[in-house]
């Protein structure tokens, strides 16, 4: 059994005001789960997932696959948006992490399987189990 990978990172939340502002997020990857497939926590509890191709292609060329838009912003950052029916949620990210990070997955990847060629994982959006505190604050479900 391969290890999940998880690596804690900061993002900023850009938002139409004025001001951006840091975020800590989770990079999470559990080969055992689904191995074409990488996790972004958010401290709200959202858990984003989707294909770990969306992101390698998105730190090279524009990219959009389904409600997610990942595109390589300058030489060093990438942004990554998300739209839902709650609106649209911008993040970007250090690309020597979003590298560091995914190399550290490929490691971990078992050699192809017939499954291998499948399609590219839908990216989704659900809330982590252990975030429940949050929601019964009044935190909003997110819907996937």
């Amino acid at each position: 059994m391969s290890p999940v990978i998880e690596e804690h990172a900061r993002a900023r939340l850009i938002t139409d005001g004025p001001l951006t502002r840091p975020v800590p997020v989770d990079l999470r990857y559990d080969p055992a789960d689904e191995r074409r497939t990488v996790h972004i926590g958010l401290p709200d509890g959202t858990d984003w997932a989707f294909g770990r191709d969306l992101l390698e292609r998105g730190l090279r060329t524009p990219i959009e696959r389904g409600d997610v838009r990942v595109w390589p912003c300058g030489r060093t950052q990438l942004i990554v948006e998300r739209h839902s029916t709650d609106g649209v949620e911008v993040f970007q990210f250090e690309i020597r992490t979003l590298i560091r990070f995914l190399a550290r997955t490929r490691t971990q990847t078992p050699a192809a399987s017939p499954d291998a060629g499948g399609e590219p994982r839908q990216p989704s959006r659900t809330t982590r189990p252990d975030q429940g505190a949050d929601q019964a604050r009044g935190a909003q479900p997110a819907h996937g």
